[in-house]
């Protein structure tokens, strides 16, 4: 370009043609081509022949022609069909060098497609896309492999993320009850999913597949409708925003590995972190997914008035160990269920269990197979009969692993095994326990410390003592005994019926 600008201003100041072509070290021709237009002519690009590869070359097409009667898990890939020129050509050609060609002629001969992408738009509240995600995290010192569900509205870009410990039916189906009440709305048209077994029971021709029961109860308690991407790879540029998301959001929120002490705690985390995306821009548009968001969610449709049950029902026998085994993992009902059938509610992250309608037992859902779930209240009843299987007993480790079992607890076992023995000492603990199930942990706890201190052990004694702490009526000592009475009865006060008296005379009013 500077040496056209050159020529050109010679030229202007009348020099010859021959001189300036003789000072600029050019042809004529060149220099009649910079005075007749400013921008030089663009330089004929070079062909080049492939030397070492265009001996092969109709070889290795005829080799590739033959691929499309062929089974597509059975074709020539670039690295086989360097193999073969090797070892059947006796050919001296890098991988490197045989690569682009094979690409060249795959799709010259039509067993490689371009495929072109349409764009799309997307109106505000009517679509959605829906897909799980792998990410790890350490849970309790524990690291775990665990699924993210991703909800996300294809106008706004808004999306919601919840971590469960599997992508089975009652995550997937959860995943959406929880999803709908963040975003505050459902979707009025169509939700886009891959082929996820929690939905899709059977792949049919095109579009049609055999869905799941429950996922079509779903789906009409909500009132939106469904729409699944083509099987594999070639589906996935059908809801690439949620396939975008997941992988944005793991490597934006979930980088470094997290470390939480539950997976509550985690699900708290990954949704404080969906509000901060609010601020964040999507590239290509000028307004941020909050206040897109802000305007889309008055168009979603209302949630339903009733919610829907994403549980799974089961039935369950009680073994003798007063356990249900539910997913390969082990969870206690009371005692006096053992041996005879249950019903559960199973859950994404809880586990109900029920004798007919009447709720018996309920636990966190276990994050690892093989693991027990052991309530240690389930089995005081056995323990009363049997105070020598207290101190070995599963149940007990556990209850002192999560803080339920408190060192006042142990306190008052020990005292009172000192002051009554074995036997005595863990019944009158086991009677401690039992007052958990009706009187607040904190009164029982300061009835049995004030137990320990005046050295007397009567469960009589202890649950006086427990409801006069709830009800702050009386003082924290327990009511003492006389050396030589060993009846609790005997050393109560003559009850006071004045407040019985002031209701008589209210009624006979």
């Amino acid at each position: 370009m500077e040496l056209f600008e050159r020529i050109r201003r010679d030229a202007r100041e009348g020099v010859p043609i021959r001189k300036i072509a003789r000072d600029h070290g050019v042809h004529r021709r060149t220099v009649r081509a910079a005075i007749a237009d400013a921008v030089p002519p663009p330089r004929k690009p070079v062909v080049r022949e492939a030397q070492a590869f265009g001996p092969y070359e109709e070889i290795v097409r005829a080799w590739l022609v033959a691929d499309l009667d062929a089974p597509k898990k059975q074709r020539h890939t670039a690295r086989r069909v360097w193999h073969r020129l090797v070892e059947e050509h006796g050919a001296s050609l890098s991988e490197s060098t045989v690569r682009p060609h094979v690409a060249r002629i795959k799709t010259e001969v039509g067993l490689a497609r371009r495929e072109v992408m349409v764009p799309q738009t997307h109106p505000a509240a009517a679509e959605a896309e829906v897909d799980f995600g792998q990410f790890h995290v350490s849970v309790g010192g524990v690291m775990l492999r665990l699924w993210m569900f991703v909800m996300r509205l294809s106008h706004s870009g808004k999306a919601v993320h919840i971590a469960y410990a599997n992508q089975a039916q009652e995550s997937f189906l959860d995943g959406h009850v929880k999803a709908f009440a963040a975003l505050g709305g459902v979707p009025t048209g169509m939700i886009r999913y891959d082929n996820l077994k929690p939905a899709v029971l059977r792949v049919l021709l095109g579009r049609e597949r055999f869905e799941n029961p429950k996922f079509v109860a779903l789906r009409s308690h909500y009132g939106f409708e469904s729409f699944y991407c083509r099987p594999g790879k070639e589906g996935a540029h059908e809801k690439g925003g949620v396939e975008g998301e997941i992988g944005r959001f793991r490597r934006a929120q979930l980088t470094p590995v997290p470390h939480v002490g539950s997976m509550a705690a985690l699900n708290e985390a990954m949704a404080a972190a969906d509000v901060r995306d609010d601020q964040r821009r999507i590239a290509g548009r000028a307004e941020r997914v909050g206040a897109a968001f802000v305007r889309e969610q008055p168009l979603l449709n209302p949630l339903p008035e009733s919610d829907f049950d994403a549980s799974t029902p089961l039935s369950c026998r009680v073994d003798m160990k007063s356990r249900i085994c539910v997913r390969q993992s082990y969870y206690s009902v009371p005692a006096a269920y053992a041996g005879r059938r249950v019903q559960v509610r199973l859950g994404a992250d809880a586990v109900r269990v029920f004798d007919a309608s009447t709720p018996i037992a309920d636990h966190v859902r276990s994050l690892h197979k093989g693991t027990e779930d052991l309530v240690l209240d389930h089995y005081l009843e056995v323990l009363n009969r049997k105070p020598g299987a207290m101190a070995g007993s599963t149940a007990l480790a556990l209850a002192r692993a999560r803080g339920t079992f408190t060192p006042a607890h142990q306190g008052y076992w020990d005292a009172a095994r000192r002051a009554l023995g074995d036997a005595g000492g863990t019944r009158a603990l086991i009677e401690a326990l039992l007052l958990h199930r009706t009187l607040p942990a904190a009164a029982v706890i300061a009835a049995m410390d004030a137990a320990v201190a005046a050295g007397r052990y009567n469960p009589d004694i202890l649950a006086v003592t427990a409801r006069a702490h709830t009800t702050g009526t009386r003082t924290a000592a327990p009511i003492p005994l006389p050396a030589n009475v060993t009846d609790a009865s005997a050393a109560r006060p003559v009850p006071c019926l004045d407040g019985y008296d002031q209701l008589l005379e209210g009624a006979m009013a």
